[in-house]
Formats: structure tokens, sequence, C-alpha cells
């Protein structure tokens, strides 16, 4: 194994020939770049060899644990994050993962130790203390989270999540008024706080059953969160309760066309066709979710009953066998069964599941598994007439002595079917932008298009299956001069495959040796340069297309991967974690971050580089559209479109650059030239177009 990570760091530092010779500081500095890049995996890989190089640091150890956690290794994330704070107890951010960590396995009582041991150094800290209440109150410590949000909202008057938290202990602590009043001071501070309209439905629904008011809100929910499911799921439901049964379809055909396999989704709309008599199709939607989930009973029993309805007996009496052995002490099971056996003729059976269903009725036998998967009904067993109640359980289930249903009977039904949970949960806050976890079911930012790039790995999809043109590029790939094919693409995929990894490191290291003992060409160094930017190593990819352009100064290609290797550079991360450990008295001092070029000095270095290229081949469009983005990137709008405008005249069908153009003359204010390009860049494929016209028109 060390043999391996030899090779691999060799191939990185160069020139180094032993293990204790490796730069570890490029090293984590190349891994953060990957952490930046949300290439994870990769970002591991560089870690660990740090880790073996020099076991004592505390550095790789916490950048590691941000890896995982962003992976969803939460135990790995908490084990690397305790041995970080082993090397050095005084990095706040560490505190921070592994607290996170602990709350996303359930420790919250660990969790909440490692907040305070944060907040012990950063007192006034908007995230830990959020994070700490949520903690608290997930171990019922809700005293204690009342006091945490005390504290938080003191600090943080303005933070308006700060009182949609509190608002959700509130409603813990079964305050519906205090609960309101939060969140309406939140809707003041932001009235785009989505969760802010969702829970105040919830206390619409639950305190006055005022479901027109719960709709306006829902109806907030979705215009500022239009792909989370679970809203247009709960919003179905306020539909059907206000007899818009058309509206409440609608809403699970569209929550299902977000989320194909969306069982509760798929249940609710089952149970809403059985209503309307629309058994067959209401067979599949539960037949749907019993392949998604072979034990959901609740499915398995209203299929049995649209089955008897429609004649299929024996595939009715599958179902309801697997329910009874399920649920033995359960009614009515048994009373469906009684039905379907009567109606089949064997009448003997038929008899014992009667007597059988009325022995636990009388009962009122109902077992613990039986109550968590149908609910206690108000009435689960036969009348004083010895007929089956027709007021349905809590959740689905219905006796009825003849197969046919009344409308209020699956009305009833219908009024107790699951929705999402809790739409409300907060989220953690990160206080570490390198945090960032996969974040879902939020409205999708509009961004510029990115710039494009020369890689060796595109990204296809349905509307483009391969990468762009560029003569330059296509120059040298019909030589073969270089070991992999070169494309070029806006859509880089991330390193999630660490053999592809091993065969870049391995690349350099060929290259490694063919330049030391070959006259260096300028193909060699560029070569060696693709491989370090496909392993996220810009510094040394900017130094060898700075040999290679030094050897031949007409070589475009070389300026334009300079210019997207300086580009990419600019963000890169320079400080530390949080670390308080220069302010304690013998405390170990902070290492020190490595330097890295200034975020508007690079891009300029940028610009500069793609200037030559626009100079060396002024018919390529991809230097101005690339040019445009980072003109972009510092505010300069109007020379940004003089560079789009220039791109599109080159090249008419370049979707990306009519949207970014239109994005540049939006944020300028011109609607009317905005929507023109943003068109014509829905037109070329670029989808985004579509949404960003849709809010506009607001």
């Amino acid at each position: 194994m060390s043999r391996i990570f030899l090779t691999l760091l060799i191939a990185i530092a160069g020139s180094l020939h032993a293990l204790g010779q490796i730069n570890t500081e490029q090293v984590v500095r190349i891994g953060r770049n990957n952490l930046y890049f949300e290439d994870y995996v990769l970002s591991i890989q560089y870690f660990n060899q740090a880790i073996n190089a020099k076991p004592h640091l505390a550095q790789p150890y916490f950048y590691r644990a941000v890896a995982k956690f962003n992976l969803d290794d939460y135990l790995g994330a908490e084990a690397d994050a305790t041995a970080a704070l082993e090397r050095n107890p005084y990095i706040v951010d560490a505190y921070e993962v592994r607290g996170l960590a602990r709350q996303f396995t359930g420790n919250n009582r660990g969790a909440v130790a490692d907040y305070d041991a944060a907040l012990a150094m950063l007192p006034e800290n908007r995230g830990l203390l959020y994070n700490k209440a949520l903690a608290q109150q997930e171990m019922n410590d809700l005293a204690g989270a009342d006091s945490t949000y005390t504290r938080l909202l003191r600090f943080f008057p303005g933070f308006e999540g700060g009182y949609i938290g509190r608002a959700r202990l509130r409603l813990a602590q079964k305050d519906t008024v205090a609960a309101r009043a939060d969140i309406d001071r939140a809707l003041q501070i932001n009235k785009n706080a989505v969760n802010a309209y969702v829970m105040r439905a919830d206390i619409a629904i639950s305190s006055a059953q005022d479901y027109r008011e719960a709709l306006e809100d829902m109806n907030q929910a979705i215009r500022l969160q239009p792909k989370f499911t679970g809203f247009y799921i709960n919003r179905a439901f306020l539909r059907y309760m206000t007899d818009d049964f058309n509206g409440a379809f609608a809403d699970y055909d569209y929550a299902l066309q977000l989320d194909p396999q969306n069982e509760t989704a798929l249940f609710n709309r089952g149970m809403l066709r059985a209503e309307v008599q629309d058994r067959n199709r209401a067979i599949d939607d539960f037949s749907t979710v019993l392949s998604l989930n072979p034990y959901d009973y609740k499915a398995l029993y209203n299929r049995s009953i649209l089955l008897a309805d429609i004649g299929d007996f024996d595939a009715a009496l599958d179902d309801l066998g697997r329910v009874i052995d399920a649920f033995p002490d359960f009614a009515a099971p048994y009373f469906v069964r009684f039905d379907v056996l009567r109606r089949k003729g064997d009448m003997r059976a038929a008899q014992r599941d009667y007597d059988k269903s009325m022995a636990l009725a009388k009962t009122r036998v109902q077992t613990e598994r039986a109550d968590r998967f149908f609910g206690r009904p108000d009435s689960d067993s036969p009348s004083s007439s010895s007929a089956p109640s027709e007021n349905s359980d809590s959740s689905d289930s219905s006796d009825n002595s003849d197969s046919s249903e009344t409308q209020e009977q699956i009305k009833a039904r219908f009024s107790s079917l699951t929705t999402i949970a809790d739409n409300t949960s907060p989220e953690q806050i990160y206080n570490n932008k390198e945090i960032r976890g996969r974040v879902q079911d939020r409205n999708v930012n509009i961004e510029m298009e990115p710039i494009f790039l020369i890689t060796y790995y595109t990204s296809p999809t349905e509307l483009k299956l391969s990468g762009d043109y560029m003569r330059e590029v296509d120059d040298i790939n019909s030589t073969r001069i270089l070991r992999f094919l070169l494309q070029v693409s806006n859509r880089e995929p991330q390193m999630t495959d660490e053999s592809v990894a091993q065969t870049h490191f391995s690349s350099i290291g060929y290259y490694n040796s063919y330049l030391a003992t070959h006259t260096p060409r300028a193909i060699d160094y560029l070569g060696r340069a693709m491989d370090f930017m496909t392993l996220r190593n810009y510094e040394s990819a900017i130094e060898d297309l700075s040999k290679a352009i030094a050897l031949t100064p007409d070589f475009a290609l070389a300026y334009l991967l300079r210019a997207n290797a300086r580009y990419l550079s600019r963000n890169i991360r320079s400080d530390e974690p949080s670390e308080t450990a220069a302010s304690r008295p013998g405390a170990p001092k902070p290492i020190a971050g490595a330097p890295r070029i200034a975020g508007t000095n690079a891009i300029r270095l940028a610009i500069a580089d793609l200037d030559s290229v626009i100079a060396l081949s002024p018919l390529s469009p991809i230097p101005h559209f690339n040019k445009g983005v980072m003109l972009a990137q510092e505010g300069d709008n109007a020379a940004a479109l003089q560079a789009f405008t220039r791109a599109i005249e080159l090249r008419p069908d370049f979707g990306e650059a009519y949207f970014n153009r239109g994005y540049v003359y939006l944020s300028l204010g011109n609607r009317d030239a905005a929507f023109a390009d943003l068109s014509r860049a829905g037109q070329l494929g670029i989808v985004p177009s579509y949404n960003l016209l849709k809010r506009m028109s607001r």
C-alpha cells in the first residue's frame, strides 16, 4: 500500500523521490480544490496521501471529515473530526462537523456537547446556536431549546430561521398562539420563508380546520419552491378538502412527474381514484406502491377491497391473507374476507371469518402493530346491529357489509390519508462554506452558463450528446499526439471513479519521466497540464502551460487552458478552519494558509490570456464566451455584453451565449432584450431559460 501512495505522490509533486519529501501543504491544498468543486471521492484520495505522509497533522483529518460528511458517511466524518480534534482541540469547524454528523446519526446529546465546545470559543455564532437548539428539541430538552432560541434571537433579532425554529418548538409545547406569532414575525422579516408558510398552513388545519386559509399558504410555498414533491401532495389533500377533485388529481400527477417513485403520492392518488370509482387505475397505483414496498399493508388492504369490487376474488383473498398474517388480531380484514368468501360461495369459511371479526370487534382487540399501520378508529368494531361500522379507521381500512362504498365512506377514509409527515423540519446551517451538503427540495438557483473547458471527459445530455467544436482541439486530436482525446464542454463531470484518477496520476508519472529524458516540447507540457487540470491541480497546470507558451508563443490552446486554470483557481479558499489557538496561552499556533492568486487578479490574468487566444484565433467563439463570463463576474456588464454578442456573431446557434447575454440584460433591467435572448436560448436547448422566463413574467 505504501508503494502505491508513493507512486501517486511522486506524480503529484513531480520531482520528489521519497515519502518524507512530499509537499503535504500542496497535497492538502489540491484536496481542498476538489472539495470546492464537490469532487469528494477524489479529495479523499488526496487527504489519504497527506495523512499517510504526516499523520500528526489535524488539517487532513478535518477536510476528510468534510468530504465524508458530504458523501453521507456520517460515522466516518465523526471519526475523522475526532481525530482532527485530538491533534488540535481548537478547530471550531471540526466541532461543528462532528456535531452535524452526530445529529444525522441521532446522537443529539453528543451533538449538543460539540456545539457547546464550539460556542465556548465562538459564543455568538448563529449557526452553532441554531443547530444546538434543533438538537436539544430532538432530544426532548424543550426548556433547553427554548433558552437557546432566546439567546440566538437576542444576538440575531433579524434571523427569520430562528423564529421558524422556535415556532416549531412552540408547536411541540402545544402553544399554537405563540407559534403563530413567531411565524408571522419570520414572514415580516422574509416574505419568502417557505417553511413559515407550510407551518402556518399546518396550524390553520390543526387549530381551526381552516382548509382554505391553509391552501393559500401552501400555494405561496409552492410558488417559492415549485419543485418540492411534498408540497404538491399536501396541497392535493387541501384541494380535496375544499372539493377541488380535479386540482387534487393535478397535484398528485405533478408530484409523480417530479418523483415517479413517491409512495405517498401513489397511495393517495390511488385512494382518490378509488373514491371516484376509477378502480382499475387505483389498483395500478396500489400495485406500484407494493412493488416499491411489499410491506405496505395499507396499500395491500385497500387493493384487496378494489380487487373484490372488480370480481378478482382470488387476488383479493391473497392480499387479505397477507394482511391477516401480519395483523391477526385486527377485526376489519376478517370481515372483508368474510364478504369476499361469501360472494365466492364458500359459506363455511365465510362464517368462520365473520365469527372471528365479531369476536375481535366486541373485545376491541387492536395490536400495537395494527395501531401503527392502521391507526385506532373511533369505531373499529361492528355496531350494535352486528354490522361493521361504515366509518373507516384512521388510515384507510373500511368495513362494509356490501361490497360497494358510499361517497361519504370513502371521503372519511381519504380525510385521514397520510401526507408528508413534516415538511417543516429546519435544515442545519453550515458555517463553513466547504460543508455544502446535498441540499434538496430548494428552488434551483438561476446562474449563468459556466465557461467552456478543454477536458478529457464530458457529461452528455439528451439535448447535447457530445462536446462542442474548436478547431485547435480538432487539430491536436487528429495528430493523436496526446495520450487522451481532448473535448470541449462546459459540463465536465465530477471525478467519482478512483481508477480514473489513478490513470491520470500514472499519466503524470509518464510525462515526468519523458520530460526528464527528452528535449521538452510545448505539447508535452500541455499534455501534463491536462492531467493536472483533470485532477484539479491548477497551480501545477499553470506552471506547465507557462512553459509551453515560452517554447511556443503562438500556442493558442495553451493560452486558453491557462486562462481556464487561472479562472478556476480564483475561489479556492486560502483561509484555514476557524481556530482560536493563537489567543490561548501555550496553545499550538494555527497553520498558515497556502498563498494563492487573489480572485480578481486571477480573473484579470485569465482575461489577458483569452485576449491572446482571440488574437491568435479570431474566428473562435469559445474565448469570447469565456471572456464574457469572466467580465460579468467582475461586474463589467457592458464589456460582457460585447463579448457574448461577438460569440453569437461567430456562432449564431450558440445557446449558452444567448442565455448569458439575456442574464446580463436582466441584471441591467432591459427586460425586452433579455426575454428575446432567453427565448432563443430555450429554443436552442438551454432549459433553464424557461424557468427564468417564468419567474420574471410573474
